[in-house]
């Protein structure tokens, strides 16, 4: 009887746990950087994708994230935080990965990482970890940023976006395009309308076109579940759709910003020649977060061989050359400009500008956006 009793017991326990391993939830785990973090009530209006994420995932399943603030896929894996992934990650979880912002830091050894060389091979060790234990790898091209040069919206993630695409083909990895799906969200709101989606608030002397406000962080993790269910039909996530998320609301609109004064070496922005020029050029766009304010006036230093691409104007706007010397192409007239010279060039006519000499041109733009 007493081993009746026992074998009872064992089949018992037995029993319980495999119905509590049959009712644990799946897990998404999310590797990243501060894009996908979680942020505290003392950080808001601040918050990540990954933060948002459980209000687009199926009933049952948990999201672990892991991601966290200033880190490459070099600084995650020194940093053992990809082996407290693997420490946790089991069959049947998720594993998402979504890196290339801190990667491309290449003044800080700590975190660069080549996209040639570097940064795929740290991605591998990624899809290696989920795999090696069971969970699916998935992953995602990093998020755009609002960044703007002559009405266009800038690729900063181009090489990194490149190697992973090519690194999930190779590897046969599911892959989320954030980074094309993210820019086209930006642009359907154009880039006063996208900036309440992103930590732009001049009243906090804050102008960042990286980090998301609350509101931008549910639409970027709307896009993630859009892109997933993109690339798998069967996805934990809500059935929606790019056109859904990009129709989210943003929050008010700021009211009219106070006066400022700003300093031109804490808003410079490394940036190649506008309008597909070759080179390289400093930007400094000055009140670029000014609200209730309707005139761009921005300063621009052509490093040698630098140039604005020939194009044809949207609007009328005004160069004022302050150093250096350049060739200006206005329609079918080309002449050199240089300190003092004062250019109008009106809407619809075409224009060109080139850097001579060793000495930088450096320039004051002046013009009114137009009106989408």
């Amino acid at each position: 009887m007493q081993r009746l009793l026992s074998l009872s017991l064992l089949l018992s326990g037995v029993t319980g746990s495999a119905l509590a391993a049959a009712s644990a939830p799946h897990r998404i785990f999310i590797a990243g950087d501060s894009t996908a973090a979680t942020y505290g009530t003392e950080r808001a209006p601040q918050a990540g994708w990954g933060q948002m994420l459980p209000n687009w995932t199926a009933e049952g399943w948990d999201v672990r994230n892991h991601a966290v603030g200033g880190r490459s896929t070099r600084s995650f894996i020194d940093e053992g935080r990809l082996d407290a992934i693997a420490s946790e990650i089991g069959a049947g979880d998720v594993l998402l990965i979504q890196f290339g912002h801190n990667d491309a830091k290449r003044e800080d050894a700590t975190r660069y990482t080549d996209p040639a060389t570097d940064y795929p091979q740290r991605l591998q060790r990624f899809v290696e970890v989920a795999r090696a234990n069971g969970a699916t790898p998935i992953l995602i091209t990093p998020v755009a940023r609002l960044l703007y040069d002559f009405r266009s919206l800038v690729d900063t993630h181009g090489r990194y976006t490149l190697a992973m695409q090519a690194l999930a083909t190779r590897e046969n990895v599911a892959l989320i395009d954030l980074n094309a799906a993210s820019s086209d969200w930006i642009r359907a709101h154009g880039e006063e309308g996208a900036k309440p989606y992103f930590m732009h608030v001049p009243a906090q002397g804050k102008t960042d076109g990286t980090h998301f406000s609350e509101a931008g962080a549910e639409a970027v993790a709307c896009l993630v579940a859009a892109g997933w269910r993109g690339v798998d039909a069967d996805a934990p996530v809500k059935a929606v759709t790019a056109s859904d998320c990009n129709a989210l609301p943003a929050p008010p609109a700021a009211p009219v910003s106070p006066s400022v004064v700003v300093q031109e070496r804490d808003i410079a922005i490394e940036q190649p020649g506008p309008h597909e020029g070759l080179g390289t050029t400093t930007a400094y766009p000055f009140f670029a977060d000014a609200t209730g304010f309707d005139l761009i006036f921005r300063k621009r230093a052509f490093h040698p061989g630098a140039t604005i691409g020939d194009h044809v104007n949207d609007k009328d706007e005004i160069y004022y050359v302050l150093s250096g010397r350049g060739r200006l192409t206005l329609n079918d007239t080309v002449r050199e400009v240089g300190p003092g010279d004062a250019i109008l060039t009106r809407n619809g006519d075409r224009h060109a500008l080139e850097q001579l000499g060793d000495e930088e041109l450096v320039i004051f733009i002046v013009y009114q956006p137009v009106k989408r």
